[in-house]
């Protein structure tokens, strides 16, 4: 069995350590937040500020990833999240730190975020060869998980509970030591968008078109802004929900996210097997149809267990969901492109998040905190329910169900060329030689577990 290599192990480590410190953000930050408020409308600013720069600055960093070095990008962006949570833990020490502080603090972590990520995935594939790809990825999405959704939440919850500045410095302390273990990877070819005449915002365009004429990529991108909208609705407001309405307390709450992790865990373990029976397109829509279910249920739970099965059940299809996306980016998007088509598919479905957790502060505050979760139900349906006539047209063109294609001679792929390059791949929404197409099964192997958008 091909290995690896240092070189992805070195990433896959500089991962470990930061999503570690991220996870333990994840439950520290709303609890903070709610010593100094309770107003939902107020906490769900801080989880909008974090996500708002997806939003503002997809495209040029997918333009940035594309004519810079992805590894310098990604060290120096994870050096910036250290200074900028640094800072943080000192304010929360010297109990200088409020909703503004958490908000600015929040957003530029996700200015830098947005970078890395970007930079992250299209590094990975000059990393490991092409047929490594769904192994590597799978191995990412299993330390995200354990680190961001596992294992970090609960520890998070626990320093917070001996002192609230603890789990910040935790993370600031990820960051350096990620950033130490980025600067050692070899670097990544210099892109030919550099190396081009182009302007940054041609090169944007570029991208914007690509994804544009990409009917299968397109309509997915869709979905996961609408999904990513619906749930940050009911996750802005989760810890009011787990200790005003639940009643749990600190620890129950990162336990909430725990049952989230057990669930992604055992749908890595299980899904590549399920996914290869019912094909790439049927996953896609059971995975939907459960987001909908999840979160609709969340908000209706009677009690701490069945809001914990609910999160185990919608981390479950998270894995049914992205693993399959992410790798189907990485081999059908040409190299020179990646970066910015990522922003793009990143900013639509990552995008609509912060004004998620907007509308959810404010739906929580008229109608309830269970109501948010409850709308964002309804939507993720309702969005399924508008997408079914395309995904079904696109899955009954397919020459073999559930077939994924890779890309051509030189990586370039033409979107909607013809009609009758459309009927042939329609179910991909390119132009592609048939002899070039991938099953899902060589993309799904046992060792793809996790979750990632």
């Amino acid at each position: 069995m091909t290995r690896l290599g240092s070189a992805y192990w070195r990433l896959w480590w500089a991962n470990a350590v930061s999503y570690a410190g991220d996870g333990a953000l994840v439950s520290a930050l709303p609890l903070f937040a709610v010593t100094v408020t309770k107003d939902p409308r107020l906490i769900s600013v801080v989880s909008a500020a974090i996500f708002l720069p997806w939003l503002l600055l997809s495209l040029p960093a997918g333009a940035i990833v594309d004519r810079y070095d992805r590894v310098a990008l990604m060290w120096r962006s994870q050096a910036v999240q250290f200074a900028v949570m640094g800072t943080a833990t000192v304010l929360i020490v010297t109990h200088a730190a409020g909703i503004a502080v958490l908000a600015a603090a929040g957003f530029l972590i996700g200015c830098a975020e947005v970078v890395y990520s970007n930079a992250e995935q299209s590094a990975l594939p000059a990393l490991v060869p092409a047929d490594l790809l769904p192994r590597a990825n799978g191995n990412q999405q299993v330390v995200l998980t354990i680190g961001e959704t596992f294992a970090g939440p609960p520890l998070g919850s626990v320093l917070f509970a001996v002192r609230a500045a603890l789990p910040f410095g935790l993370d600031a302390l990820s960051f350096a030591g990620s950033a130490a273990l980025l600067a050692g990877l070899p670097r990544t070819a210099q892109s030919r968008a550099k190396q081009s005449n182009q302007r940054m915002r041609a090169q944007i365009a570029e991208g914007v078109r690509w994804l544009a004429g990409h009917r299968l990529l397109r309509t997915v991108a869709l979905l996961l802004g609408v999904s990513n909208f619906s749930s940050q609705m009911g996750q802005a407001t989760l810890v009011l929900l787990a200790t005003q309405t639940l009643h749990v307390g600190t620890r129950g709450y990162g336990l909430l996210w725990t049952a989230a992790a057990v669930g992604s865990v055992l749908g890595g373990l299980v899904n590549p097997a399920i996914t290869r029976r019912l094909g790439l397109l049927p996953s896609l829509t059971v995975a939907m149809a459960a987001f909908a279910i999840a979160d609709a249920g969340v908000g209706l739970a009677p009690n701490f267990a069945v809001a914990a099965a609910l999160m185990a059940c919608n981390g479950f299809f998270v894995t049914m969901w992205n693993v399959v996306t992410v790798t189907l980016r990485q081999r059908i998007v040409p190299a020179e492109l990646l970066g910015r088509v990522n922003s793009v598919y990143r900013m639509i479905g990552w995008g609509l998040m912060p004004l998620g957790a907007l509308a959810g502060g404010f739906v929580a505050h008229a109608a309830g905190l269970r109501a948010a979760f409850v709308v964002a139900g309804v939507l993720s349906g309702a969005a399924l329910l508008a997408a079914l006539p395309a995904l079904a047209r696109a899955d009954r063109a397919s020459p073999d169900k559930g077939l994924l294609p890779s890309p051509g001679a030189g990586g370039v792929v033409e979107a909607d060329a013809d009609a009758d390059a459309d009927a042939e791949a329609a179910s991909c929404g390119v132009t592609l030689s048939c002899s070039e197409e991938t099953s899902v099964s060589t993309l799904l192997s046992p060792r793809l577990p996790g979750t990632d958008t």
